[in-house]
């Protein structure tokens, strides 16, 4: 299991980053990874909202199925799952600084044959976790007039 944590304040208030980023097709914009993110549930979203995601690693595109299964003012947790990994990512949002606090954390969980290179998979995800701070920070900072 691999785990990649950041914390970072932005300009919009809670509710707005909360709202923003419960849509998770938004990640097409903030995440480097993700090159299409798409809702397969129909309506409103909420806890049970599923988006099918496509995210291109390290030159390796893979596909997994995203959850939104907590969904407060100040959390959200997707969980992702395919063939090879599962995924949680839990994004935390307080009132800080005039804006909001962000702590995201992703846990990765390989399966199979994938468990081999954990290791490597720490290194690769704590860049993506530095790039993924400074995508959502420069969205979420471009939400605010």
């Amino acid at each position: 299991m691999t785990t990649v944590s950041r914390t970072f304040i932005v300009k919009p208030d809670p509710a707005t980053v909360v709202n923003y980023l419960k849509d998770f097709a938004h990640a097409e914009a903030w995440d480097p990874g993700t090159e299409e993110c798409t809702q397969e549930s129909h309506g409103d979203i909420r806890v049970g909202t599923r988006w099918h995601n496509v995210s291109k690693i390290a030159g390796v595109t893979t596909e997994l199925m995203y959850t939104l299964e907590t969904l407060t003012p100040g959390r959200l947790v997707f969980k992702g799952e395919n063939d090879s990994a599962k995924t949680t990512d839990t994004i935390t949002v307080q009132a800080k600084a005039g804006g909001s606090e962000i702590t995201y954390e992703a846990v990765i969980e390989p399966k199979g044959a994938g468990k081999l290179g954990e290791p490597l998979l720490k290194i690769l995800f704590e860049r993506i976790g530095t790039k993924t701070e400074q995508q959502m920070t420069e969205v979420l900072d471009g939400l605010v007039a």
